[in-house]
């Protein structure tokens, strides 16, 4: 037996502050593969940073990739999508 539920979905509308437009005409001017090869980047300086013995500097610039790739993520979905 199947249960057919309806959901009634309201869109409301949503303005961007002038601060978040600012950023995104501004970040929308850079290629999207630039927070990849960042957070690559990153990886590999924090790999490299373990190796010599600088741990507490490999772990802080480890951390940066993640932010990074939700950067690149968040700036594909503002170009292919928009704002407002």
């Amino acid at each position: 037996m199947e249960t057919v539920v309806e959901k009634n979905f309201v869109k409301k509308e949503h303005k961007e502050g002038k601060v978040a437009k600012a950023i995104e005409e501004q970040t929308a001017k850079l290629p999207s593969d630039l927070f990849l090869w960042t957070a690559i980047g990153a990886m590999v300086l924090a790999l490299s940073s373990k190796i010599i013995g600088k741990d507490h500097l490999g772990l802080f610039i480890g951390q940066w990739a993640s932010p990074l790739l939700i950067m690149g993520l968040y700036n594909k979905l503002v170009k292919l999508e928009g704002h407002d």
